[in-house]
């Protein structure tokens, strides 16, 4: 089963516009550029993986608060988004 792609912009206040999106299980986000380790330091718990140009933001969420969270951490940072998406536990096959 392919990634479902979630619309960044789930209508939440401080992300305005877009249908709200049901964001429970594993997801990816990828940042432009790299992280510095106070960056890091904001994403307890998440896994964090540099690849060419982007860092990658792996981790689990509960609902849609716990990603929004981290959307608003990203943005607290002044990180720029590249995308975000649910994806399949690695596990499941």
């Amino acid at each position: 089963m392919p990634a479902a792609t979630i619309a960044v912009d789930g209508g939440r206040r401080g992300h305005p516009g877009g249908e709200e999106t049901a964001v429970a299980g594993r997801f990816e986000i990828r940042v432009s550029g790299r992280l510095s380790d106070r960056a890091r330091a904001a994403f307890p718990g998440l896994a964090v993986e540099e690849v060419p140009a982007e860092t990658v933001l792996t981790g689990w969420s509960q609902d849609d608060d716990d990603v929004h969270g981290v959307l608003d951490r990203i943005q607290s940072l002044g990180l720029e988004l590249v995308s975000l998406r649910q994806t399949q536990d690695p596990d499941e096959g």
